[in-house]
């Protein structure tokens, strides 16, 4: 890694650049946009244009690249989750969208699947909408969604994880379709990092949902960027609720705050653009190597395991699990985070099920070397 002027701009800030081995999380900047959609933000500098226009031709482009009805560009995926909410409810009916977020007269619910309840399902609640469970912790049958739904259901909310073992006790995509569609209720998905294979990037929509959203970082656009994809109906009233509406259209809808700048348009549209022509063969190779080299140093140390992760579906490809033994190194997984966090330079990690799960994505050139070394020396003390 690294040269002088690493994360110089920080310091002089006062602030301290860290080595980010924990992914594409917000918490640390999310992305750093790729050569190609720079190129383009920066071609959009050249002249300004009325966003409503930009976000219809942006979203046309990037529907015919993925062979989806339309697509809208927004300030990251959660946006994309609180404007799609906020259409299922109140739809394009100016009175409704500017009384939003009070739901008087409306439907208001948004059906999940207690086993499906996430992190992310607060961005329904922002619109107004009231999250309902249906099934419990051990599990969902089909009757369980048909008596949950009512007139007072605006939708019903799914997620998915394609690199996670297939849950058996929740209801699949398809049967939640079914069931919704048969009931007159449309159905959204969560699919913010299913962009490879790239047969599932809009794979959920091509299913028949109505709505998915896809957190636009993951590809080399800006970390405040994502997009929905979905039906023409649900598109376009997603653009009524949006920030463009509330000024071209002098209506006052919620999705103000969700403000996105031409340069961003432009970028996700690039960054779509390079990632259905990407040699992604040569991306997988690149990123296995970084993990390869973060075991190298590791390997037969006492009381270290440090294995491949395999996994090479949606948005953070491969990566290294450690694990470290207390009882011969001295210290836990936890500790070692810590010893990371606090060595020069700062390096980032995160324990999950009981481990240390590190990721490629965010390490620039040389910084895998850099983290399997920190922590051979962590534990050798």
């Amino acid at each position: 890694m690294t040269t002088e002027n690493w994360g110089a701009i920080y310091k002089e800030m006062g602030a301290t650049p860290v080595i980010n081995a924990t992914g594409s999380v917000t918490l640390l900047g999310g992305s750093t946009p790729v050569a190609e959609v720079k190129e383009a933000m920066d071609a959009a500098d050249s002249a300004f244009i009325p966003l409503i226009e930009l976000e219809q031709v942006a979203g046309d482009r990037i529907a015919e690249m993925l062979g989806v009805p339309a697509a809208y560009i927004t300030s990251g995926a959660g946006s994309a989750l609180t404007l799609m909410t906020a259409a299922f409810m109140a739809g394009t009916d100016d009175d409704k969208i500017e009384q939003l977020p009070d739901t008087t007269g409306m439907p208001n619910e948004m059906l999940i699947q207690t086993r499906q309840r996430y992190w992310y399902d607060r961005c329904l609640e922002l619109a107004g909408a009231k999250l309902v469970e249906f099934g419990d912790e051990n599990g969902t049958t089909e009757d369980d969604l048909r008596n949950a739904i009512s007139d007072r259901t605006a939708g019903v909310h799914y997620v998915v994880y394609e690199q996670m073992p297939a849950d058996p006790n929740v209801l699949t995509l398809e049967q939640v379709i079914e069931i919704a569609h048969a009931a007159g209720k449309p159905v959204s998905v969560d699919a913010a990092g299913q962009i490879y294979p790239l047969e599932n990037f809009g794979k959920y929509v091509k299913m028949g949902a109505d709505f998915q959203c896809i957190a636009a970082k993951y590809m080399g656009a800006p970390h405040s960027t994502g997009f929905a994809l979905g039906t023409k109906e649900v598109i376009d009233a997603m653009g009524h609720h949006s920030f463009i509406g509330y000024e071209t259209r002098r209506i006052r809808g919620i999705g103000r705050p969700h403000k996105i700048d031409r340069q961003e348009i432009v970028g996700v549209v690039a960054a779509v653009r390079r990632w259905m022509t990407l040699n992604h063969e040569e991306r997988l190779d690149f990123a296995e190597g970084q993990s390869e080299a973060i075991i190298k140093p590791l390997k037969e140390i006492p009381g270290v395991t440090a294995e491949l992760n395999t996994n090479i579906k949606a948005h953070q490809p491969f990566g290294v699990f450690v694990s470290v033994d207390p009882d011969i190194v001295g210290f836990t997984n936890d500790d070692l985070v810590d010893k990371l966090k606090d060595g020069e330079p700062s390096i980032w990690t995160r324990v999950q099920d009981g481990r240390l799960v590190l990721h490629v994505f965010g390490l620039g050139e040389g910084e895998a070397e850099l983290v399997g070394n920190a922590i051979a020396a962590a534990v050798k003390g």
